[in-house]
């Protein structure tokens, strides 16, 4: 194992959330799924059973979380940009889709930190959108029906979380008790062909949308590595939001003292030691994955390798 990636390990045990922790991104985005499939999915039985017909559900109530490809549909219901992203109706493709989002989400979450996952969601969603609509306008089979085309479902998201998790870590390995474990970006390619697999019958606009939602992911950790956050307007944005309607709650900005992790104690003015703390752990860490491990310097190489070893 090399160096990197034992920092990696360290990194995974430090950060790893747990699932009762109150801003664990994670269980935020899988208790919403869960809880559109559950509504969903009560209204479908209450329909099933008084019209014996799933077509009623879907004319009169999927109809209002599904993204349509018509322009004009999607002018009067602009929410389902949003709502089509969680709404799983399919059992099958629910459980897999969170089964694969728990998997490649707690990678993400865990080597980037708890503010970048929720973005990266989203903004798969939104460029699956993005490919779905212009697809259906570009490609002469579907524009022909381009009324009666809609997309629903998590899969552009999840597989923008997958794509993202597998460039920040390729030599992560799941299950590393069995011969060494399996490498992260191999289940990837086993998802994709899964995905691609369960829309080969369907319009081609779909799968589209999904090869959108992997470009997301490509593109926000391309940028990531560039000292490009697209997470940071996000993230300040829900915490204007939230504190609108907090106004007591002070904003804490960093100052200099507080970047700054020296105690010289006993030892001469100009003799200074690296104290080791979480924050600074993770700023290596991060310059790690957005540079590589040579771009670090003898003094945070000394913190990580201390680090390490405690």
């Amino acid at each position: 194992m090399g160096e990197s990636d034992r920092y990696i390990d360290y990194k995974m045990q430090k950060k790893r959330f747990t699932l009762g922790q109150p801003d664990n991104a994670l269980m935020w985005l899988f208790v919403i799924n869960v809880i559109f499939f559950l509504v969903l999915q009560t209204i479908k039985v209450a329909i099933d059973v008084n019209d014996r017909s799933s077509a009623a559900f879907y004319a009169q109530v999927a109809y209002w979380f599904q993204l349509p490809a018509d322009l004009v549909s999607l002018s009067k219901k602009p929410w389902t940009v949003l709502s089509y992203m969680f709404s799983d109706v399919d059992l099958m493709r629910a459980l897999s889709n969170m089964l694969w989002l728990w998997g490649f989400g707690s990678v993400l979450q865990n080597l980037t930190g708890n503010k970048k996952l929720i973005p990266v969601y989203l903004y798969g969603g939104f460029a699956g959108a993005i490919f779905f609509i212009t697809a259906a306008y570009l490609i002469p089979t579907n524009k022909a029906v381009i009324n009666s085309l809609g997309l629903l479902g998590a899969n552009a998201s999840v597989i923008a979380v997958a794509i993202a998790a597998t460039m920040i870590a390729p030599d992560y390995r799941f299950f590393r008790h069995i011969r060494g474990g399996i490498p992260i970006w191999i289940l990837t390619v086993i998802y994709v062909a899964i995905d691609l697999g369960s829309i080969a019958q369907g319009p081609a606009s779909i799968l589209i949308a999904h090869t959108g939602g992997a470009f997301a992911g490509f593109l926000f950790v391309k940028l990531l590595k560039n000292n490009m956050d697209g997470s940071e307007w996000m993230n300040n944005f829900y915490n204007w939001f939230i504190n609108l309607f907090n106004p007591n709650k002070k904003e804490v900005k960093n100052n200099v003292k507080e970047r700054v992790f020296y105690n010289i104690g006993s030892k001469s003015p100009y003799s200074k030691t690296s104290i080791i703390t979480e924050q600074r752990v993770d700023e290596i860490l991060d310059k790690i994955n957005q540079k590589g491990y040579d771009h670090l310097t003898k003094e945070e190489k000394d913190i990580l390798k201390r680090a390490s070893e405690d």
